[in-house]
């Protein structure tokens, strides 16, 4: 879906297809005939953007057979399907039954993370619109926190600038511009958007900058004002951001709020959990682990990195932090100016909601992404954004 807005640039806004576990290219195929297609009908749009997540086997496939990648870009078209962003954060075995701490790995001190990433970008390249120039992908911040000291730092920061050197020669090449960005996220190296500028300003570099997510923003308490004039001042850009909710309990004393809380702890996510304290934050890296005991404290709300869907929050006595994003989201594109043109729904965890929450069809999971998004455009529209067809 694209947008004008009032500068006269365009945005765009797109759903990312990690919800949709697949690991080759016959699966990324049929995401495209089984889910994406079907979410652009319901919407009544000749063209939706879709945020593609490939896995390792599936980059590989079209990074190595141009006919396989001819195929890819022909489904695209046919299906009314677009793509200006890529989500490279998951490298594998993101639809596996347990993904937790797997998910980051490999991380930016690894070879594979580096030549992972170069692919995508190569094939967001040859994949973007015929009218469109350019192109984000989404990444993991540096590394999970544990086991990163200074040479971890120095051998992250030595990719990156390897990365950002392959980016310009790769718009030299195909006339197309990709920009990284750093997703900051709870428990890793970075885990908010004031842990991105200091590595970030060490590279130096116009293409790799930070996605916002604002699920992430939130769980970390961060006031979006703050993190985004932070990063504006500090000339950090903002290739991508991702629109999600997590989840928020006002009040996690009540015994009631701590079976709530219960029902979304579930196996297959890492569901880091946060309360902001007179003395800085708090955390555990999994919700059970805040469930248990004295673990966190009680006296003010706490949120866990749950992207709960936009248009559905929990019931009561739970609920999400849509507020965050609505606020991000006006100061990320309401302002003369946006500070990013690509933007994202990534509610990835519809299948590990609590069972009577789960969608038990293609055809339900169709229409609570086709409510996302439509939730997503009304707030664009809102904020002066005209849909164009």
């Amino acid at each position: 879906m694209r947008f004008r807005h009032p500068d006269g640039s365009t945005v765009h806004l797109a759903y990312c297809t990690n919800v949709h576990p697949a690991e080759t290219l016959d699966g990324v195929l049929g995401q495209l005939r089984d889910h994406c297609e079907p979410v652009r009908r319901r919407l009544g749009r000749d063209r939706l953007g879709v945020g593609l997540w490939l896995a390792r086997d599936a980059a590989h496939a079209l990074t190595t057979d141009p006919a396989a990648l001819r195929r890819l870009r022909t489904e695209l078209d046919r299906r009314g399907l677009e793509v200006v962003t890529l989500n490279g954060f998951p490298y594998e075995g993101f639809g596996a039954d347990e993904v937790k701490y797997r998910v980051y790995q490999p991380d930016w001190t690894r070879p594979e993370r580096l030549a992972y990433t170069t692919d995508l970008a190569r094939l967001l390249a040859a994949l973007l619109p015929d009218d469109v120039t350019e192109g984000s992908v989404s990444t993991l911040p540096l590394a999970w926190r544990t086991r990163f000291d200074t040479a971890a730092a120095a051998t992250a920061r030595t990719a990156l600038v390897t990365l950002a050197e392959r980016l310009d020669a790769l718009e030299e090449l195909t006339g197309r511009s990709v920009r990284v960005g750093l997703e900051p996220e709870p428990g890793c190296t970075i885990e908010t958007t004031a842990d991105a500028i200091g590595p970030l300003t060490d590279v130096a570099h116009p293409r790799i900058g930070v996605c916002v997510d604002t699920c992430h923003l939130a769980t970390s308490f961060e006031d979006p004002h703050t993190a985004l004039k932070a990063l504006a001042a500090a000339r950090i850009p903002i290739p991508k951001a991702q629109l999600s909710a997590a989840l928020h309990a006002e009040h996690p004393h009540l015994p009631e709020v701590r079976r709530a809380l219960a029902a979304f702890a579930e196996p297959r996510f890492l569901h880091q959990t946060r309360t902001s304290t007179a003395v800085g934050l708090r955390g555990t890296d999994d919700l059970p682990e805040a469930l248990a005991g004295d673990t966190l404290p009680e006296g003010g709300p706490w949120r866990a990195h749950f992207h709960v869907p936009l248009h559905s929050p929990p019931a009561a006595p739970l609920t999400s932090t849509l507020p965050v994003l609505r606020d991000a989201l006006a100061r990320l594109v309401g302002g003369p100016v946006p500070h990013t043109r690509h933007l994202e729904v990534e509610t990835y965890t519809w299948q590990a909601l609590p069972p009577r929450l789960r969608p038990r069809t293609r055809s339900r999971l169709a229409d609570g992404i086709a409510a996302e998004l439509t939730l997503a455009r009304d707030l664009l529209t809102d904020l002066g954004l005209k849909e164009l067809p």
